[in-house]
């Protein structure tokens, strides 16, 4: 069987199964996501040991380190993927909820109906932990999904899709609600950007490359995720204790994804007594910083940026320096290099803290607080199925809601139109 027929197979079984997962109640669904909970804790060592061929293997290919975390499952890890599916279990369900219903002069009863998407496409880079994110919030909303990971990780995506069907097959519910694309081949992709006859939409999640192809290339309606140039502003009126934290944990507690923080804007009436503290903490922990003109003379031996740094999703321990002269060149600056993500901002006059959240346009703007909560489960969703930072049908951490779409229900007596 070639690629093509192997695909178009998957997504048929997938269609077929939308329309029996479209009508599974809540109870049905809660229990299948349990179970998935209970059997990735029963079968942790497993997926460790799996785990570690794929992080053998990135550690042979010259995998950095941040994608190297990307792609480490630890015992704590797999305790928050079972964690965050029993937090989906607990939400509503909003399948069947009834946003609005009125009546007619005529005697028409006309309401809208919130519905699951149907059969999702979800194509992401070397993180496990998304598998059973996105299958858990999928599942929840009543919508079947193919996943099409990354292939450093491929290892470890079967054994957690494999642990995902069994969950399915236990409650009663179809296991091909949840299959995964059973090759690394790269061709695959582009096939599945042609199966708008089976998919009803595409969610890439993944760097600057994977993200622009599909949205340039896909048939199937695409829902663009986030790259993450964010940016963290220490502006004039900041606590600049409070400020080293935000900064340090906003690009190192995990630099390959898409919330962490790439630029440090730094106003310059706070710059020479910021910077160096914060230069210095940085280097213990091996960050490299690339600064402006201003940055290079107060912190002597900082790399010189250059206009493509801070245009740049570093996904690394690499961060972009400048040093602004104002709020107004902050913002300008954030609007010109920034992708709409997180933007942050520390101070503590309240009055330019409201004006930054008004004048900032992203999917999530940040007052003294790191860019790292923009995150479903940070944000009480349980999981998230990416970060959306375009503004049509969704915006920001992709939840249950946002995986649904509404019809209309129309309840007649014998009206007919005149």
């Amino acid at each position: 069987m070639s690629i093509r027929e192997e695909l178009i197979s998957q997504a048929d079984s997938a269609k077929k199964a939308a329309r029996k997962l479209a009508q599974a109640g809540s109870s049905e669904k809660n229990k299948a996501l349990q179970m998935i909970a209970d059997k990735l804790l029963e079968r942790q060592a497993e997926i460790l040991e799996i785990n570690e061929k794929d992080m053998q293997k990135g550690r042979e290919n010259g995998l950095s380190r941040a994608l190297l975390d990307r792609l480490k499952l630890t015992e704590a890890r797999i305790k928050g993927m079972a964690q965050g599916l029993r937090e989906v279990a607990a939400q509503e369900d909003p399948i069947g909820e009834v946003p609005g219903m009125w009546k007619r002069p005529n005697g028409l009863q006309i309401g809208k109906i919130r519905v699951p998407l149907g059969v999702i496409g979800i194509i992401y880079e070397a993180r496990p932990n998304v598998t059973v994110d996105v299958a858990g919030l999928c599942l929840k909303s009543g919508n079947t999904v193919i996943l099409r990971g990354g292939s450093n990780a491929f290892n470890s995506n079967q054994i957690l899709t494999n642990i995902i069907q069994d969950g399915l097959r236990e409650a009663a519910l179809p296991k091909e609600a949840v299959q995964l694309i059973s090759t690394t081949d790269r061709k695959a992709v582009d096939i599945l950007f042609t199966l708008n006859d089976y998919l009803d939409v595409l969610i890439p999640r993944g760097g600057a490359g994977l993200i622009q192809k599909v949205v340039n290339e896909s048939k199937v309606p695409v829902i663009e995720t986030g790259v993450g140039n964010c940016h963290v502003y220490v502006n004039k009126d900041a606590d600049l204790t409070k400020a080293k934290k935000i900064v340090f944990n906003a690009k190192y507690s995990r630099p390959a994804v898409c919330n962490a923080a790439e630029s440090l804007l730094v106003d310059q009436k706070v710059a020479e007594e910021f910077l160096p503290e914060m230069a210095r903490i940085f280097a213990e922990s091996d960050v490299e910083l690339r600064g402006c003109e201003q940055t290079q003379k107060i912190v002597p031996g900082v790399t010189p940026a250059t206009e493509e740094d801070y245009a740049t999703e570093f996904l690394d321990y690499i961060m972009s320096v400048k040093v602004v002269a104002d709020y107004e060149e902050a913002v300008e600056h954030i609007y010109q290099y920034g992708t709409k993500h997180s933007e942050a901002i520390v101070t503590e006059n309240y009055t330019t803290a409201r004006a930054f959240l008004d004048d900032i346009d992203a999917a999530a703007v940040y007052v003294n607080a790191s860019t790292r909560f923009t995150d479903g489960g940070q944000f009480g969703l349980g999981a998230e199925t990416g970060i959306s930072t375009q503004k049509l049908h969704a915006r920001g951490p992709m939840g249950l809601k946002e995986l649904t779409t509404t019809k209309y229900i129309i309840m007649g007596s014998g009206q007919i139109r005149e």
